[in-house]
């Protein structure tokens, strides 16, 4: 049971504060976890923190219960015992040191005008791959570029400044987010190394946001950004147990984002709960000159997503099911298909199998030769911004991982990288032929399919359980259902659908180009009816 819910907030929050007045000295624990059999698990410091809201936190700060620079240090002192320490997650890359003296700015203003909104002193996490104008790197995890730091923050970055966010710190991620070899380790980096599973250790935690969905399923963090190209937001939302939206690509600035695909990337946050996620992305949105694809959002974004949470969504909505999107694994099946079963309980009209067109599961490969294209001509123009001594060219990545191989190639290499420098410019026609075949059929394929059946959404599973961490061969990954909304640019919204031997698996809502209010409804009935999520176990190994 949540410890906010055990006692009443006054005296929870009185003893939140006195403890945070004394931060003691860090204290390695060996005892990560018994197992499930005794019953004990590692709580970490400050265990009140365990499944908090904003809303909560916010309540607290409202009473003068607790204040944000304490709030920050407690988080602070989490993330030593349990990331530095103790489990060891290795999600968080590095902390923001001015993070305490913002804090108390924020305090101060609240006293005197009132918060911002409901962001006002939140501590948040973003990815390392998104620009921050301070003293923290921005270096997608590798070591290439640390010390060469962008000129100013992306606009996610600055929006979260404006609705009076903390920004803790940098969360781990797959190096490149996952973009430079065909044998990588997700939630590997040169900066942080391997990040662990918090439900059991020596699993993966996915990626190539794993750092950002790990610190928020450890309760290290209330919320946190990632990004995603094909599965980034997602795939980590399952293996860890918590909330992903994937926006729509446009809803959501790239400005500052180190790039991967101009027509797939996005960026979208992570929580414990519908609310909270639903929550950050309203400070995201909104139109940015400086990246020409929000244009497009003129009109369909929200400032507030947490008024479309309604915990009767379900009742009379037709939803999809994708069983071509569901064969990962039979525990995978298993549990999807309880889920869908409570969708049905909760009124839902499902129409299951939802067929989908051979040929719109299957581009041929005309995805990846987008990435390619477009990662090539997005990466060069990133690092030309950098200044003078940066790497300025995906050529430049190249050779310094070559001339550093005993760090950054340590257990795979940059096969992708080197084919992407193969490549040539935006307007080959290979690349044109491929963006017909993969986004624009997509597009039209998933608009088809939503209309044929008048669907409010489609579902399938997100993945499988997670695999145990393997730095010799690499993922062990089985599958997963975002690539056909990724291919499209469209949004998903991941939510905890069940266990399997102790692992999560969460179940994916795929909707139309600006859909986000309709899947945070259907997502947060879903997950009111269920109540999946629980907090982690920091088990050694799976018994």
């Amino acid at each position: 049971m949540n410890q906010f819910k055990k006692v009443n907030r006054r005296d929870f929050l009185r003893l939140g504060m006195a403890s945070a007045a004394s931060v003691p000295a860090v204290t390695m624990s060996a005892k990560i976890g018994t197992g499930s059999r005794s019953g004990e698990r590692f709580r970490g410091p400050f265990p009140e923190l365990e499944e908090v809201t904003i809303a909560e936190l916010q309540q607290a700060m409202a009473g003068g219960h607790i204040t944000a620079q304490q709030l920050a240090r407690q988080y602070l002192r989490r993330i030593r015992d349990i990331d530095q320490g103790g489990p060891m997650l290795k999600s968080v890359i590095e902390i923001n040191p001015d993070a305490l003296e913002i804090a108390a700015a924020l305090d101060q203003e609240r006293r005197q005008h009132g918060p911002r909104g409901p962001l006002h002193g939140i501590p948040i996490l973003i990815k390392d791959n998104i620009a921050t104008d301070d003293q923290m790197q921005t270096a997608a995890g590798s070591l290439a570029l640390v010390g060469h730091k962008p000129a100013e923050d992306a606009t996610v970055a600055a929006r979260l400044r404006e609705a009076g966010a903390v920004i803790l710190g940098k969360a781990n991620l797959s190096e490149w987010a996952n973009f430079r070899s065909f044998q990588s380790s997700s939630g590997w980096s040169g900066r942080r190394g391997q990040g662990r599973n918090p439900y059991i250790l020596d699993r993966n935690p996915c990626g190539s946001s794993s750092g950002s969905a790990q610190a928020v399923s450890a309760n290290l963090i209330p919320v946190s950004l990632g990004t995603e190209t094909d599965g980034s937001i997602v795939c980590p939302s399952s293996a860890n147990g918590i909330v992903g939206i994937k926006p729509t690509v446009g809803l959501t600035s790239r400005f500052n984002v180190i790039p991967i695909s101009e027509t797939q990337d996005t960026v979208g946050p992570h929580g414990r709960t519908v609310a909270d996620a639903a929550t950050v992305l309203g400070a995201l949105t909104g139109v940015d000159p400086l990246d020409p694809a929000t244009a497009a959002s003129d009109g369909h974004f929200y400032t507030d997503y947490t008024q479309f949470l309604d915990p009767n969504a379900l009742h009379g909505a037709r939803i999809g099911v994708a069983r071509d999107l569901f064969f990962f694994s039979p525990e995978t099946t298993e549990i999807a298909n309880t889920a869908v079963a409570a969708m049905q309980a909760a009124g839902a009209v499902i129409i299951d199998p939802l067929t989908i067109p051979p040929e719109l599961l299957d581009d041929g490969g005309a995805e990846f030769n987008v990435l390619l294209y477009e990662f090539k001509d997005g990466i060069n123009k990133y690092l030309s911004r950098l200044g003078p001594g940066a790497p300025q060219t995906l050529a430049d990545l190249i050779a310094f991982n070559i001339a550093h191989a005993d760090q950054e190639m340590l257990y795979f290499g940059q096969e992708i990288f080197e084919l992407a420098q193969t490549f040539g410019p935006l307007t080959d026609p290979a690349y044109l032929e491929a963006l017909q075949k993969s986004h624009f059929a997509a597009i039209e394929g998933i608009n088809q399919l939503m209309d044929d059946h008048n669907l409010a959404a489609i579902v399938a599973p997100t993945g499988s359980p997670a695999w145990p961490t393997d730095l010799v061969n690499g993922d062990h990954f089985l599958g997963g259902s975002s690539s056909l909304a990724a291919r499209a640019g469209f949004p998903l919204l991941s939510v905890p659908a069940g266990f399997s031997f102790g692992l999560p698996v969460n179940i994916t809502f795929m909707g139309r180009a600006f859909s986000e209010p309709k899947l945070i409804a259907l997502a947060y009935a879903f997950e009111q009816a269920t109540q999946v999520r629980q907090a982690p176990q920091f088990m050694p190994t799976l018994e």
